[in-house]
């Protein structure tokens, strides 16, 4: 019997004493079995802090990105590996890619997202303020990582997926994890942390795994940690309550399962495409995974005149569902994770039909091909019928977290915005519509109890992610009985395991301290013109004052006719009474223009390959022919870039080869006046790497 084995300390190691048997949910036999006594979980939490905490904040954002951009790729050469193990938890080949490339595709969304970031161990979050009138004293917000261990409590549904997700973002911020997935299925998240390890791509201590209880290591973590929790409400609210957590005021996020609901739109017809939409998206919901998803639609609201016709479809789409082995090429659902999930999910059934009936499947009976029934933990898909569902709470309170859903009617919008809210806070509902002014009224109805809402019809059908699939760049979470938290959601989810604290000083401590020049700054001497040095040559902060330019009327009125831009305030014969302008005025883009004139290092190339884009550009106030103007140019920002992985078969484009990073310069455009200013914005070039 193979003995699982928790990653702790830089070392493989097994528990003691008492081992739970883990089994195949196909074929009943036992796969693994697992134990954590004995296992010094408090070394754990330290090895993190001293060994794994210390080496991911030494590391850039952009360093961090390509670790796990590098890691992912590693993952990808052993799916083999991962599917056949995968299988054992009884899922089928679309349940595995969700599970396992689902992960993967986490890690190369969190790479990519460095880009976000600067090549920093630290960042700027949201806009500075100047807060003295001499502009000497200012204020911003940083965000660094904390000193803890990101410990993740995962569900059993998702093992790979559960800790793929998670870990990117940690690992991104520069926090370490402990990963816990739960016992039932921790084989699989056991064969994926062993290449991650043996891979040698993260730091040591950057990640240890537990296969089993995770005993007392909740007692000793502290405000520098951050708990995340996957799985039944009661029992992420027992964790959230352990002393440790609540006298360190340790960051706990939550998400737990939730009674989602799926809404059909008041005019969809069998006519209409939707309608098909609509019945589809029940049946992946309720098979995929054989129902056991966070997010699996609990509750489907239809209009009470369509209910018997929806009744009709959805019992015939949900009995073309083959169940059997999912290594069988015609199943479609395989497996729950194990019996006891079966006896749960049955039990939590007898509750709900205490108000509901059952309309298709069977708690007593279910075919399967290529299996034994018996032996595996196989359940039919159960669809009930709940025709009061304002006179009942068993569909609004009662989860089985399975393939099993209630169909429930509804009056109009206003009706079904009211039965939504009965499931008290949820991860996720869809409402099926080619309606914008319902889908509008349903979204602003409902938006506060949902942590997503998928508006789905006909235009969308084709590339949408679908109800239940959480999405790196969007937040997974919910209020209420969904648990009140968040995690994934692109920048957003990195922030979770950073400290945000107010930094206060002159701009130039601030800029030093950033790497961000500040405005108000002392600028440097660059020595020559900055267009002609290096990326790696060129200094936060280098800044030149170019000569004088003379705005004319003659050039404001070619500009115009260049363009085509006559609005009226660049025409000299408008009559500008009532009017914001005293006479005609220059048009803003031929200020920039006339800037980037100013600015720009002409004829002889340089290290600048190309205008990359502006970030932002302002216009403080008018100005008007006879007016000299003149640029303050400043480095302001660098960010690397990374020579572009070319794709089996792809052609190369020109530049694809040539090293290169993103420079972010302070454009401001002033008058003889000197303030304010005139305009002023970033823009961007992409300048060359030294040695081209």
């Amino acid at each position: 019997m193979y003995k699982l084995q928790h990653f702790v300390a830089g070392q493989w190691v097994s528990g003691e004493g008492e081992e739970q048997t883990l089994y195949n949910a196909v074929t009943g036999e036992p796969v693994a079995v697992t134990g954590t006594r004995g296992i010094d979980f408090k070394a754990m939490i330290d090895y993190a802090r001293k060994k794994g905490n210390p080496a991911l904040r030494k590391m850039t954002f952009h360093e961090r990105g390509r670790m796990l951009r590098e890691l992912a790729l590693h993952l990808r050469k052993h799916l083999d590996k991962f599917y056949a193990v995968s299988y054992q938890t009884g899922a089928t080949k679309a349940d595995s890619w969700l599970d396992i490339e689902g992960g993967i595709g986490n890690l190369f969304s969190y790479a990519s997202l460095r880009r976000k970031f600067p090549d920093d161990v630290l960042c700027i979050d949201g806009e500075s303020h100047m807060l003295g009138r001499q502009n000497t004293f200012m204020g911003l917000h940083i965000l660094t990582p904390k000193e803890g261990v990101a410990i993740h409590i995962n569900a059993f549904n998702f093992p790979v997926w559960g800790m793929l997700e998670k870990i990117a973002v940690n690992l991104l911020a520069g926090m370490p994890a402990i990963v816990k997935p739960a016992t039932i299925t921790s084989y699989l998240a056991e064969a994926v942390a062993r290449e991650i390890i043996s891979s040698g791509i993260l730091p040591d201590g950057a990640l240890q795994l537990i296969c089993g209880s995770a005993g007392n290591l909740l007692d000793f973590v502290d405000s520098q940690d951050v708990v995340t929790f996957t799985g039944s409400a009661s029992t992420g609210l027992k964790l959230k309550q352990s002393p440790a957590i609540v006298q360190n005021n340790v960051p706990f996020n939550m998400e737990a399962d939730s009674l989602n609901c799926i809404v059909l739109g008041q005019h969809i017809t069998p006519q209409k495409p939707e309608w098909d939409i609509f019945i589809k998206e029940i049946r992946k919901e309720m098979t995929l995974k054989a129902g056991q998803r966070c997010t699996g639609v609990r509750r489907i609201f239809v209009p009470e005149d369509k209910l018997d016709e929806v009744r009709r479809s959805l019992i015939a789409s949900l009995a073309q569902t083959i169940i059997g082995n999912p290594l069988n090429e015609k199943v479609r659902m395989g497996a729950l994770a194990g019996k006891a999930q079966v006896a749960e999910v049955k039990a939590q059934v007898q509750k709900l039909l205490a108000s509901s009936q059952i309309i298709y499947g069977s708690l007593d009976s279910v075919e399967v091909v290529d299996a034994d029934a018996h032996k595996g933990a196989f359940l039919s898909p159960i669809l009930l019928l709940n025709e009061k569902p304002h006179h009942c709470a068993e569909p609004h309170e009662v989860e089985a977290f399975g393939p099993v859903s209630t169909l429930m009617p509804y009056k109009n919008i206003d009706d079904v915005i009211e039965l939504s809210k009965k499931g008290k806070g949820s991860l996720v509902t869809t409402i099926v519509t080619d309606d914008e002014k319902e889908a509008r009224k349903y979204v602003i109805g409902t938006a506060c109890y949902h942590g997503r809402i998928l508006v789905l019809n006909n235009t969308c059908a084709r590339e949408n992610t679908g109800h239940g699939s959480p999405l790196p760049l969007l937040v997974h979470g919910g209020p209420g009985r969904a648990g009140g938290g968040e995690e994934m959601g692109g920048v957003r989810g990195v922030k979770h395991y950073m400290q945000r604290t107010a930094l206060q000083g002159s701009p130039d401590m601030i800029t030093e301290i950033t790497n961000v020049y500040q405005m108000h700054a002392k600028g440097k001497d660059p020595g020559i013109h900055p267009f002609r040095k290096y990326f790696e040559e060129l200094q936060i902060g280098d800044q030149i004052i170019t000569a004088k330019r003379l705005v004319t009327s003659d050039e404001i009125n070619r500009f115009a006719d260049l363009s085509g831009d006559h609005f009226y305030a660049h025409i000299a014969e408008t009559d500008f009474s009532n009017t914001m302008f005293e006479r005609q005025v220059a048009h803003g883009y031929l200020l920039i223009s006339l800037a980037a004139g100013l600015f720009v290092d002409s004829y002889e190339k340089n290290a600048v390959l190309l205008n990359y884009g502006i970030d932002e550009f302002r216009f403080t106030k008018p100005v008007y022919p006879g007016t000299e103007i003149f640029v303050r140019f400043t480095c302001k920002e660098k960010l690397p870039s990374d020579i572009r992985t070319l794709q089996p078969g792809e052609t190369p484009k020109r530049g694809d080869d040539i090293p290169k990073g993103i420079v972010k310069w302070l454009v401001e455009i002033l008058d003889e006046s000197n303030e304010p200013l005139i305009g002023v914005g970033t823009i961007l070039t992409m300048v060359a790497r030294k040695g081209l």
